[in-house]
């Protein structure tokens, strides 16, 4: 996950990160003394958990996490202060959790564990999915994975624009070879194109992105870090990445946010 602190308590926020790396110390961390800076590196980079102190000068916390849910609705709030004033404003924007301070890695890992709007942790993504621009795959720590065939990776293409629906071998064949009947050669050349496919898969571990059944095929999209499915998650990072461009070198690829 990607995580946001604020606090213009220079002490305040040393501790705040500090406790949120100690209770999350696989994801990502920035801290911030000024609301602006953190609200334009929401904007442009996306956030999935913020962490605000209430009790600030100029714009207070709860104004911030409006500025913030206007961004995306489903980032979550955990707010942080040392008052208790202003908790009645602070749930009416359903915030995911609220911190009194000295804040500890405890309260954190309590808060974390009990998110209102849940992430996929990334560690448990096999793959991560570039859909805008063209199409590609990477492994989590960026290496590109090579398709030992282009249609196998065509096919996996789609499977990931399905997002998770079960797609029968017919009409995937249907998607990539349009009005070429499907008739005894072409399902054995479905049948070699899968068989790459799951190879090619298999190769970097992450033969568990495709759930095969009879006849029949999806991804799994809980084992998948793709900025499509971010998007429609209203993910800031993912939506400013989007340039109007989706999988562009597929002519069937037609973009829906929704």
């Amino acid at each position: 996950m990607r995580m946001l602190c604020v606090d213009d308590e220079p002490l305040m926020l040393i501790m705040l990160e500090r406790a949120v790396k100690e209770a999350a110390p696989e994801d990502e961390v920035y801290s911030f003394h000024y609301q602006e800076d953190l609200l334009e590196d929401a904007k442009k980079n996306g956030c999935d958990v913020a962490f605000l102190d209430i009790h600030m000068r100029g714009m207070n916390g709860v104004e911030l996490a409006k500025e913030l849910k206007a961004v995306n609705p489903k980032m979550n709030i955990i707010f942080v202060t040392g008052f208790s004033e202003y908790a009645g404003d602070a749930m009416k924007l359903h915030a995911s959790g609220y911190i009194m301070k000295p804040v500890t890695a405890e309260e954190v890992k309590k808060e974390l564990s009990d998110l209102r709007f849940p992430m996929v942790p990334k560690k448990k993504a096999l793959l991560r999915v570039q859909c805008f621009g063209n199409f590609d795959v990477f492994l989590p720590g960026g290496e590109h994975v090579r398709f030992e065939r282009s249609k196998a990776k065509e096919i996996f293409a789609y499977l990931v624009h399905r997002n998770g629906s079960s797609c029968t071998i017919k009409e995937i064949a249907a998607v990539l070879f349009e009005d070429e009947p499907y008739d005894k050669k072409q399902q054995n050349y479905m049948q070699q194109l899968t068989h790459a496919l799951m190879k090619s898969l298999r190769a970097v571990g992450a033969e568990e992105a495709v759930v095969k059944d009879f006849n029949a095929l999806a991804v799994n999209p809980e084992r998948l870090d793709c900025d499509y499915y971010r998007f429609k998650e209203l993910d800031a990072g993912a939506v400013n990445a989007y340039q109007n461009e989706y999988m562009s070198q597929y002519y069937w690829a037609d973009f829906y946010p929704d």
